[in-house]
Order: structure tokens, then C-alpha cells, then sequence
């Protein structure tokens, strides 16, 4: 898990525990990847299992996957071959953060966060690694489908090395979703409610998503004490005034299903085409952090389970999840490892060495 959720006992944001609770930076396990085969698969409605490094990629039955930018460890911005996980292009060789990174629907631009010491600046790129723009100080970076908007946070940056004072005067309301027009620059802010900012525990955003009309964002949070208050909220910016908290314009994603669902929680959501949500759903939050199940879902708005992808790893983050623009493509991060599923079938990993993903 990257360091930027292993800070924050002053501020009781996020549990330094947390990072050795969701994630590891030790190798990961063999995969054995379970995920039950939708009808139109013609697998009928049984479950197949395997995966992992010596399975065969979808890109060996297909041929027509999308392409993949990514984030490696060291921090380079690059393209990989999604037919063989291999690096095809460097973009930009340093100083990139996960888990997010968007790519323009032509194509001809990447977006990004780039950061150094306690700064993160959303920056974009061409497609050539040509024309390197800074754009605005924030993080975790999501352009609209339609190529007209980008939204980013610009919340304060945090790792172990930069805590934010808990005395200082007005760092609740550094906390903002920003929403800002491409052609022209304009910026609409939502912020969190006075009683979300008055009662201290401020749910850092970790994940954006735009939905396929550019109408509604999933905006996911991350834990405000030890590993509790991770979720996933549907924010309309015509109508929203804020990103978090039941309020006009915001719908929390309920948690639903096995095992557990009062103490389960959504790690991290994004749009898929026709409406629904691709999650990654874990088990349980509570203290001591001991998580049991990790588990890649299509669900409804309402929380509703449409299709498992797969079974992940207990003891691994499943984040920077991706669904290409057709919606057959999906994919996502365990660590450090890239899964590729095409069609919702069993995920297969395509690389490793990477802290954030996405289709483009």
C-alpha cells in the first residue's frame, strides 16, 4: 500500500496499523483466482479457478484489449503492452503517485499527480511524452468521457513524512473535490460538511470516477480511524455541495452480500459503462485490523451484487481499478501486481511492479 495511507494518528484520519492490515510491500502469494463465469461466457453459471502468473492472458484469446498506462514503483509514468505486460513507453521517467491515472477518450493525453516532499501537482502529458503541463496543485486526477472536465482532489498530501498540523486553522477545509472545465479553467469546489469538519475524523478521497454521461462522479474515501469509514459515494456536481456525508446530491454506496456486510466495506469503485460500479469489497474493518476476504464485484448503485470477477487476496489492497470505455476490459492492482479480465471472466496477471493502472 503506498505510504500515503499509513499516516495520520494526530488527526485520526488514517491508522499507521493500516498499512500493514491492507497491504504489504513483501512478494505477492501465487495467485489462485476464483470467480464465478457469467452465462454469456457460455460457462454457464458454475465457478472456475486458477490464474496467476501461468495462466493465459485474455489478450491470447482476444487480440483487441485496449491499451494500458501505468505507474511503476520508481515512479515513472508509461505505457505497457497489454498483450504481454511489457514497457513500451517511458512518459514521464519520475516522480509520479498512484493509485490514479487518467487518459483523455482520444487518447492524446495523460493525466497524473506528481509529487515531491509534501507538494502533488496534477500534470498532464501527451501521448508522445511531449508537451509536460502543470495544471493545478491536487491529486488522483479523472478526466470526464466526454473529454471536457477533470476532476481531482486537492487535499493535503499524506505519507510519513508529511503530517499535517491538527492545530492549524483551517486544514479541514483543504479537504475539496475539484471539478474543472478544460477549456476554460473554470472550478467548481465541494468541501465536506461543517459537521464532518467540526468533528475531526475528514475522509481523505483515494479514488475518482466519472460516470459514462459525465453527470455523476464515485468518489471513494479512505478510512478516518484504524481501518473503518472506507467507501464509495455517488456525487452529482449540479446538485452537490459536498463529497462526503449524506447530503443533496451524495448517495453512499450500501455494502451488501457475504460475508459480514455491517463490518465489510468498499475499498475503492468506478463507473462502468452501463451504470454499474466495479468494486473491490473487503472484509472486515474493525481493530485489530484482520482482514478475511477481498472480493471483486460488479454492483448495482444500490449496492446489489451483479457478477463476481474474482476472489483477491485477503491480505492485499485491491486498488486503481479500471474499466475500459466498452466495458468488457476491467482491471486492477493486488499490491503491486497487475490482473487483466476481459468480459468479467477470471482475471489473469499481466505484470508486476506497478502502483497505479488504467485503461487508455
Amino acid at each position: 500500500m503506498s505510504a500515503r495511507y499509513a499516516w495520520m494518528p494526530a488527526l485520526a484520519l488514517i491508522a499507521a496499523a493500516l498499512a500493514a492490515g491492507c497491504g504489504s510491500n513483501s512478494p505477492s502469494p501465487t495467485p489462485v483466482v476464483t470467480v464465478t463465469v457469467p452465462a454469456s461466457s457460455g460457462g454457464g453459471s458454475g465457478s472456475a479457478s486458477g490464474g496467476g502468473a501461468g495462466a493465459s492472458s485474455p489478450a491470447q484469446s482476444s487480440g483487441a484489449e485496449p491499451g494500458i498506462v501505468g505507474v511503476t514503483t520508481a515512479g515513472a509514468l508509461v505505457r505497457i503492452d497489454s498483450s504481454n505486460g511489457s514497457i513500451t513507453q517511458t512518459l514521464v521517467p519520475n516522480g509520479v503517485a498512484g493509485d490514479e491515472v487518467s487518459v483523455s477518450p482520444d487518447g492524446s493525453t495523460v493525466y497524473f499527480t506528481e509529487e515531491a516532499g509534501c507538494h502533488a501537482e496534477v500534470e498532464s502529458v501527451s501521448s508522445s511524452g511531449s508537451n509536460l503541463t502543470a495544471i493545478a496543485p491536487g491529486q488522483f486526477p479523472a478526466v470526464s468521457p466526454d473529454g471536457t472536465k477533470l476532476a481531482f482532489t486537492s487535499e493535503p498530501v499524506m505519507n510519513d513524512a508529511c503530517v499535517p498540523d491538527p492545530s492549524k486553522p483551517g486544514v479541514a477545509a483543504e479537504f475539496k473535490l475539484i471539478i474543472r472545465t478544460l477549456s476554460g479553467g473554470a472550478e467548481q469546489s465541494l468541501g465536506l460538511p461543517a459537521q464532518v469538519r467540526h468533528g475531526g475524523l475528514l475522509p481523505p478521497i483515494s479514488h475518482l470516477s466519472w460516470s459514462a454521461d459525465a453527470a455523476m462522479l464515485a468518489v471513494s474515501t479512505s478510512a478516518v480511524a484504524d481501518n473503518e469509514g472506507w467507501g464509495v459515494n455517488l456525487v452529482s456536481p449540479s446538485t452537490a455541495q459536498y463529497y462526503a456525508d449524506s447530503s443533496t446530491g451524495v448517495t453512499a454506496v450500501p455494502v451488501t452480500g457475504s460475508p459480514d456486510a455491517q463490518r465489510s466495506y468498499i475499498r475503492e469503485g468506478v463507473y462502468l459503462p452501463d451504470g454499474n460500479l466495479f468494486i473491490s469489497r473487503a472484509c472486515c474493518g474493525g481493530v485489530p485490523i484482520h482482514n478475511t476476504s477481498r472480493l471483486m464485484w460488479e454492483v448495482s448503485p444500490a449496492g446489489g451484487l451483479v457478477h463476481q470477477v474474482a476472489i483477491g487476496f485477503p491480505d492485499l489492497d485491491h486498488v486503481s481499478l479500471s474499466a475500459d470505455s466498452s466495458g468488457h476490459w476491467l482491471l486492477y492492482l493486488a499490491d503491486h501486481d497487475l490482473y487483466v479480465s476481459q468480459d468479467g471472466n477470471r482475471p489473469s496477471k499481466l505484470t508486476t511492479g506497478l502502483i497505479a493502472a488504467a485503461w487508455g
